[in-house]
């Protein structure tokens, strides 16, 4: 019943931005905390970015921390990563998760996940 849908990935030069999109269906979507994970081969799941349920309180690794920013579209049931200053360490698939009203930066806590998109940023 719940589904979330990323798009937006690709391959970009070290300095440039990108924008990920999450679309979202099956599931009371102001009530739920959405959050953004990525993964690289080789490393484990980690934390991006995080937006809460009921009141829109962001959260951000420090690693992207004024460089990124989550937002959500609620007229479209949708959540946003734009990401600025792009480098090669943050060459990962990136995954949309949600869970219900509470935020979390541990990826166990989130019921849901998108199938991911592959972002990639070279040197």
């Amino acid at each position: 019943q719940v589904q979330l849908v990323e798009s937006g990935g690709g391959l970009v030069q070290a300095g440039d931005s990108l924008r990920l999109s999450c679309a979202a269906s099956g599931l009371t979507w102001r009530s739920y905390a959405m959050g953004w994970f990525r993964q690289a081969p080789g490393k484990e799941r980690e934390f991006v970015a995080g937006l809460s349920g009921g009141p829109s309180i962001t959260d951000y690794a420090d690693s992207v921390k004024g460089r990124f920013t989550i937002s959500r579209d609620n007229a479209k049931n949708t959540v946003f990563l734009q990401m600025n200053s792009l480098n090669p360490e943050d060459t990962a698939v990136y995954y949309c998760a949600a869970r219900y009203k509470y935020g979390s930066r541990r990826y166990p806590d989130y019921n849901y996940w998108g199938q991911g998109t592959q972002v990639t940023v070279s040197s």
